[in-house]
């Protein structure tokens, strides 16, 4: 099945398999520059210039890699906000998702397989619970002696991540019900504002980005960050999107929460240290505040609510909760090894900041 494009840069699909076959022009970001063949035919396969590649060339790859991780990244957008001229109809492309299937395969299995995965729920908890005496972290390295390029770099990074933090775990919520519901609304509504636009979280967190000098486009840094980086927000769409792995889901969001605040605490204070501006230091003063609420309400609402009506679920929110420290792991070793380097961690330069 063939993508059509047309000079004005939209783009159709044909009618097959997507009721009234109509063209809806997306003003996402641009499709990314290719990391290998597979996000080359990915991307390609997008414009309507070329062919998918073939699902079983998906499972014969590195799955932490470049190339599949992006090539993933670009299936999954199309649930977010797409890319410009790429129809929104392309985000159900039943040869694609034949393909996003065989790369989540990958990814999956190697996560099961390399995660260290604690004997317990209970095990995986108490150790997000316990803050070390002497971190040595990237928000711990940021604190003590990072550099105002350190935290542009860190900034332009998690904006792949920042910019929806919230939305992939929108989608657990029709998979709960109970108490497990009502709190996880209760803490996304507010992460989306508490219904007020500007203190939505990705906003707060493009303000911030602004106060740094940073383009605060949605995707703008996705041709910067390494494969590393990919994979944290493919977690985040790979558990949000299945609803076989809800339990992983709400594991991976009390991760999230749980680690939050402390952290927040020494990347506000490494903002005030190199004198960021205000917004940058206003966004994790909110987090340092609003997640140590947040963490009680998901460890005995939240998870407490899911296991009270699943509790075979156990397993798999533990799972959630080890397989995002391994990844997040995976990241910290790469910046930290570069920044100690005295190197960039991005894969292309950020440029100086703006002063717009």
């Amino acid at each position: 099945m063939a993508i059509t494009g047309h000079r004005d840069g939209t783009t159709e699909l044909p009618g097959r398999g997507y009721p009234g076959a109509m063209t809806h022009p997306v003003r996402g970001p641009e499709l990314p520059d290719a990391r290998g063949p597979l996000s080359a035919a990915i991307a390609a396969y997008l414009r309507g210039a070329g062919p998918l590649p073939d699902p079983v060339d998906a499972e014969d790859t590195d799955p932490y890699g470049d190339d599949p991780q992006l090539a993933l990244y670009l299936c999954y957008e199309l649930h977010y906000r797409g890319f410009a001229g790429v129809p929104a109809e392309a985000e159900w492309d039943p040869d694609l998702l034949r393909v996003r299937a065989a790369l989540e395969r990958r990814f999956l299995a190697a996560l099961r397989a390399d995660t260290p995965v604690h004997d317990s729920l209970d095990d995986a908890l108490g150790a997000l619970l316990v803050e070390p005496a002497e971190g040595t972290g990237v928000s711990h390295f940021l604190c003590a002696e990072g550099e105002l390029w350190h935290l542009r770099e860190y900034a332009a990074l998690r904006s792949l991540y920042h910019l929806k933090e919230a939305d992939p775990h929108a989608w657990v919520l029709p998979r709960l019900w109970g108490r497990a519901k009502a709190a996880m609304a209760a803490v996304e509504y507010d992460e989306f504002g508490g219904g007020r636009a500007e203190r939505v979280h990705a906003r707060l967190f493009a303000d911030l980005m602004r106060d740094l000098g940073l383009d605060t486009g949605y995707g703008r840094f996705l041709d910067a960050a390494p494969a590393e980086m990919l994979a944290i927000v493919n977690l985040m769409s790979l558990f949000g999107l299945h609803r076989a792995l809800r339990g992983a889901l709400v594991g991976h969001f009390a991760d999230v929460e749980i680690t939050s605040s402390p952290g927040s605490r020494r990347l506000a204070e490494a903002l005030r240290r190199t004198g960021a501006g205000p917004a940058a230091q206003f966004f994790y003063d909110e987090h340092v505040e609003a997640d140590a609420v947040h963490e009680q309400v998901v460890r005995h609402e939240v998870i407490g609510g899911l296991l009270e009506e699943e509790p075979e679920l156990a397993a798999d929110v533990a799972f959630g909760i080890d397989a995002t420290e391994y990844l997040e792991g995976r990241l910290a070793r790469r910046l930290l090894t570069d920044w100690r380097a005295g190197r960039s961690s991005l894969r292309v330069p950020l440029g100086e900041p703006s002063t717009v």
